[in-house]
C-alpha cells in the first residue's frame, strides 16, 4: 500500500481544489440560470467531473444523495451509449443509475483533439416530470405512476438537440417552459465544466493532469484505508424502521451489519425487508450514496472528495429489497425518505465502534411537500420543497435546529419568493421548540411550517418519523415525532405521513418536523 507521505501535499491540494472549482462553477451556473424555485432558490442540484475511466474526480458541495449515485448513472450510460464530441446524454431511470424520476442527469463527454478525456455531469431535481400527482412526488404503487422515465438517451448528438426527444418529454410534464429552462441551465453548466476542464488540460498537459487525477484519487483512497485501519475490527449491526409504506400501518425494517477488517469495510443489508408495492423503495444507487456519505463524513474535511473513498468499501444489498429495488418498484420516496433511514442505521452501527464520534439520529426525513394548481387563464404550475428539522446531538455538542441533514443539503425557499411565484401565503415558519431529544447534549429542534392555499390545489406529502422517533445515543432521549395537519375552517385533521389530497382555497397545511435525538444521560 502506498504511503500518504509519498505524495506531494502541495500538488494534491492545488490540483484537488482546481478540480473541485470546476464542479463548483458548474453549480453556480446551474443555480443562476435555472427557472424553477426548486433549483434556483433551494439549489436542489449537483455537479461533478469524471475522468475518461469513469472515476469521480471532483464534486461540488451539493446534494449527497445525488453525488454518490452519479458513478452508477455514468457507468450505465457508458454501457449503452457510444459517446461522441458534442453529445449530451439524458437519464432519470432509477434502474439505470438514477435516484428517482424528478432527478434528471445530463452527462456531457469532454473531448480534446477527438480524444475522450473526461465527463461533465449535472443532476437536478425538476419540479415535475409528469404523473397523476403534481410535482411527481405522490404516493403511488409503481414507477409507472411516478412520471416520465428516460433510459440513457442522447438529448444532444453532435451539438444538435434531439427535438423529437425533447418535445416528447415536454408534452408529458406540467409547465413545459419551466422544464425546458431548467434543462437548458443544466446544459449550460455542463458546457462550463467541459470548457474549464479543457483549459486545465491545455495549461498543464494531458499527461500531467492524468497523473494529478491518479494522485488525488489515490490519496483519498489511502486516507479512507487509514480511517478503517484505525477502527476496532469487528461486525457492528443495527436495525431501524420506516414508519410504513403509506398504504398500511406495518413498519418496514432496514438492517445493516458493518464488518471492519483491516483497511476494508463490508456493508451488508441482508435482513432488510423486501421491496413493497409503494414508493418507499430505494434504488441501489441511493444506497450507495448513503454508504459513501457516511464514511466520507468520518474523514477529515481536508480530504478530497473523489472516487478514492469507494474502493475500500464493499456493499451487499439484496436485489428486490427496500435498499435495492427491482423494476417496476416505486421509488419516489426511496430517494428522499429511505435514504435517510439508511443513514440512521449506518450511524447506529458505527456508534458501537466509534462511540465518541457518532451523533444521535437526526430528524430522519426530508418532509417532502409538493403541490400543483391551474391558473384561471390557463397553464398548470407545480412546486416542491423539503423542510429541515432537528440535527442529532453528538458527544460534546448540541444538535443544530431547523436544518437540512444528511442526504439533503438544500436551502429553504424564501417566503417572499414562494408567495411571489405561487398562490399561497406562509402563515408560520418557526422553530418547533422542545422537539429535540433531551440529554447531556440536546438534539436540535424541528420546524413548524404552515402554508395557506389561495387557490384550489392538489397536495402530496411524503414524510417519515411520524410514528417512530429519531433515536438518542448514550442514554440520550429520542427526538419528537413529526406531524402533518390539514386545517379546513374550524376543523383540524391529522394527516398520515405519506398522502395525496385536494385542498380548497383557504385551507392550511402545517408540517411539524421531527427533532434530533439527544446524546448522553
Amino acid at each position: 500500500m502506498l504511503d500518504v507521505a509519498s505524495f506531494d501535499p502541495v500538488a494534491i491540494r492545488i490540483f484537488g481544489n482546481l478540480f473541485a472549482s470546476i464542479a463548483e462553477e458548474m453549480g453556480v451556473t446551474l443555480g443562476r440560470t435555472a427557472y424553477s424555485a426548486n433549483i434556483k432558490e433551494r439549489r436542489d442540484y449537483s455537479c461533478a467531473i469524471f475522468d475518461k475511466d469513469l472515476r469521480l474526480v471532483a464534486e461540488g458541495s451539493h446534494i449527497p444523495v445525488h453525488l454518490g449515485a452519479m458513478p452508477l448513472s455514468l457507468s450505465e450510460s457508458a454501457k449503452r451509449i457510444d459517446f461522441n464530441p458534442g453529445d449530451t446524454v439524458i437519464v432519470n431511470d432509477p434502474f439505470a443509475g438514477g435516484t428517482h424520476l424528478p432527478d434528471i442527469t445530463l452527462t456531457s463527454p469532454i473531448f480534446l483533439d477527438e480524444a475522450l478525456i473526461g465527463f461533465a455531469v449535472s443532476r437536478a431535481h425538476h419540479a415535475d416530470v409528469g404523473s397523476h400527482f403534481p410535482g411527481s412526488m405522490g404516493l403511488g404503487h409503481t414507477i409507472h405512476e411516478e412520471g416520465v422515465c428516460i433510459s440513457p438517451s442522447k438529448l444532444v448528438a453532435g451539438s444538435r438537440i434531439d427535438e423529437r426527444l425533447l418535445e416528447s418529454f415536454l408534452q408529458q410534464v406540467r409547465n413545459p417552459k419551466e422544464r425546458l429552462g431548467d434543462l437548458k441551465a443544466q446544459l449550460a453548466a455542463n458546457e462550463i465544466g467541459k470548457s474549464r476542464f479543457i483549459d486545465l488540460v491545455t495549461k498543464y498537459g494531458l499527461d500531467d493532469i492524468g497523473k494529478q487525477i491518479d494522485n488525488t484519487i489515490a490519496y483519498t483512497r489511502i486516507c479512507t484505508e487509514i480511517l478503517l485501519q484505525s477502527m476496532p475490527s469487528g461486525t457492528y449491526s443495527f436495525i431501524d424502521y420506516l414508519d410504513d409504506d403509506g398504504f398500511s400501518d406495518k413498519p418496514l425494517k432496514i438492517e445493516v451489519a458493518i464488518k471492519i477488517s483491516g483497511n476494508r469495510a463490508r456493508i451488508d443489508f441482508s435482513g432488510t425487508d423486501a421491496q413493497v408495492e409503494s414508493c418507499v423503495n430505494a434504488p441501489l444507487a441511493v444506497t450507495h450514496s448513503a454508504v459513501y456519505y457516511v464514511f466520507r463524513c468520518l474523514l477529515p474535511s481536508t480530504v478530497l472528495v473523489n472516487h478514492g473513498t469507494f474502493y475500500p468499501l464493499t456493499i451487499k444489498a439484496p436485489e428486490g429489497s427496500l435498499v435495492n429495488a427491482a423494476y417496476p418498484a416505486g421509488v419516489a420516496a426511496g430517494n428522499v425518505e429511505t435514504s435517510q433511514r439508511i443513514v440512521d442505521v449506518l450511524l447506529g452501527a458505527l456508534a458501537q465502534a466509534l462511540p465518541d464520534r457518532i451523533p444521535a439520529a437526526s430528524q430522519g426525513t426530508m418532509n417532502n411537500l409538493s403541490f400543483g394548481f391551474k391558473y384561471p387563464g390557463g397553464g398548470e404550475h407545480t412546486y416542491y420543497e423539503t423542510i429541515g428539522g432537528g440535527m442529532g446531538a453528538y458527544p460534546g455538542k448540541d444538535g443544530l435546529s431547523g436544518v437540512h441533514t444528511h442526504m439533503t443539503n438544500t436551502l429553504n425557499t424564501p417566503i417572499e419568493a414562494l408567495e411571489l411565484a405561487f398562490p399561497v401565503r406562509v402563515r408560520e415558519c418557526s422553530l418547533r421548540h422542545g422537539s429535540g431529544g433531551n440529554g447531556k447534549f440536546s438534539g436540535g429542534d424541528g420546524i413548524t411550517r404552515s402554508i395557506e392555499f389561495l387557490e384550489d390545489s392538489m397536495v402530496s406529502i411524503l414524510s417519515d418519523r411520524r410514528r417512530t422517533r429519531p433515536y438518542g445515543l448514550n442514554k440520550g432521549e429520542p427526538g419528537a415525532s413529526g406531524r402533518n395537519i390539514l386545517t379546513c375552517g374550524d376543523e383540524e385533521i391529522e394527516l398520515p405521513g405519506k398522502t395525496s389530497f385536494n385542498v380548497k382555497a383557504g385551507d392550511i397545511v402545517t408540517i411539524e418536523t421531527p427533532g434530533g435525538g439527544g446524546c448522553g444521560g
